[in-house]
């Protein structure tokens, strides 16, 4: 798949291996540093090859295949969900994580899903206005398992999103 996100500059959109795991977390970790609410990293080898065991990555490289964007997706029956997505710091704002988005619904479209789903953090509340331009809508709040420790004082929850697969 090819998808431009900024004039002169495509990227490939494939499925991610095992051999890209470095390259991911690389891209991940820079993507949610901005999560200063919470301590540590967003994700590591292990918690990545953890969700590789229980749905697929999609990754984006650019011209020189260098990793520049992933998401996470995995097929839950009728139901698709996407998480983790990432895309490079610099490389922000320029469509690359729509199409991301976009690769990720057809991917689970591909696999007969109907509708997809992801959650938002509470305490991200910018991106509930980029996921709504992409047609998702609010459909619930669930509780937040965090992964690594929220900071002292904080509280989060996940708010869930929802989007017909047409």
């Amino acid at each position: 798949m090819e998808a431009n996100t900024r004039p002169q500059v495509s990227v490939h959109i494939r499925v991610a291996n095992a051999g890209d795991t470095a390259a991911m977390i690389l891209v991940v970790n820079a993507a949610f540093a901005i999560e200063t609410f919470m301590d540590g990293t967003r994700t590591d080898r292990e918690r990545m090859s953890e969700s590789m065991r229980k749905g697929e990555f999609l990754l984006a490289e650019d011209e020189s295949g260098r990793v520049v964007a992933c998401v996470y997706t995995e097929v839950r029956g009728p139901r698709g969900y996407l998480g983790m997505l990432s895309v490079d710091p610099p490389r922000q704002r320029s469509g690359l994580g729509r199409a991301m988005v976009e690769a990720a619904e057809s991917h689970c479209r591909r696999s007969g899903c109907l509708e997809m789903g992801l959650s938002v953090l509470s305490l991200r509340p910018e991106l509930l206005s980029f996921y709504r331009g992409l047609g998702y809508v609010e459909c619930g709040v669930e509780e937040f398992q965090p992964s690594r420790p929220l900071k002292a004082g904080r509280e989060c929850h996940k708010i869930l999103m929802s989007k017909a697969l047409q």
